[in-house]
Parts: structure tokens; C-alpha cells; sequence
């Protein structure tokens, strides 16, 4: 039976172990998880990447203090040929201003020996105020619905 934060869809190892700890906040046992090389791929957002577990520390000390209340659900899960593990899942919470935030989206971790030596990221805030898909569509092509030029 699935757990309410869906952890339990994850095969064993280190990503399971890493959003387990998330769960529990516990910082340390998280960190256990990232090799010290560790490399965040982040394609949306190139300037965001990094390298070295020093950041992930850094990142969720931040996360954990800004957002109190903060959980993970994993929404599903698949091992990947080559053995790495996608990740389906999203986090939420409110902030110390008294404001939700909600993220979702995809990470894809690959695992080197028993730790997690890169992830490609690929979360982003929930944006729930913007327009209808025909608006999304035509702001990204310059184009009116059907191919009507604006």
C-alpha cells in the first residue's frame, strides 16, 4: 500500500532514502545521499546549476527554514535502462510571510555506487493565475489560434 507521501514508489537506494529524510527534515541523513561531486542540472533555468553538495545544503537549510510546514509527495516513479530514477513529484507549504507555495515537476537522479551523483531538475512553482493554454500557445509561437497572425 502506497504511503500518503508516496515514498514508498521509489526502488531502494539513495533517492529513496534522500526524500525519506526530506520528509523527516533531517538535513544530515539527506546529505548522506549526494556524492561530494554531485552535479544539479537545472536545463529551464542554465544559471541555476551547480556543482558539490555544499549547495544542496545550503538550498534545503533555506527551504526548511522559509517554509516551515514544507512536505514532499512523490507522485510516481520509473528506473530508467540505464539505471537512473525519475522522479514525478512536487512540494508545498507555507512560507513565514504566511504565503502557500507549491512546486511540481520532474527530476531525473542518476545514482553512482550508493549515492547521487547528478540530477537533471526540472521542478517549478505552480503558477495557478495565468491564462488558458490558447494564450500560453500563442505567446510562445506569436501566433493568434490556428496560425492567424496577431
Amino acid at each position: 500500500m502506497d504511503t500518503p507521501d508516496g515514498v514508498d514508489r521509489l526502488p531502494d537506494g539513495p533517492v529513496r532514502r534522500m526524500f525519506s529524510a526530506t520528509q523527516r527534515r533531517d538535513l544530515d541523513a539527506m546529505l548522506a545521499e549526494f556524492a561530494d561531486d554531485y552535479v544539479n542540472i537545472t536545463p529551464n533555468h542554465p544559471a541555476r546549476s551547480f556543482t558539490g553538495s555544499a549547495q544542496v545544503r545550503k538550498n534545503w537549510s533555506a527551504l526548511f527554514a522559509g517554509i516551515p510546514d514544507m512536505t514532499v509527495t512523490v507522485l510516481d516513479s520509473a528506473t530508467g535502462p540505464a539505471g537512473n530514477v525519475w522522479v514525478e513529484w512536487g512540494s508545498g507549504g507555507t512560507r513565514l510571510d504566511g504565503s502557500a507555495v507549491e512546486q511540481a515537476g520532474v527530476a531525473i537522479f542518476t545514482v553512482r555506487g550508493d549515492r547521487i551523483a547528478a540530477v537533471r531538475f526540472y521542478l517549478e512553482p505552480v503558477d495557478k493565475d495565468t491564462e488558458d493554454v490558447n494564450s500560453a500557445v500563442q505567446a510562445i509561437s506569436g501566433t493568434a489560434p490556428e496560425g492567424a497572425r496577431p
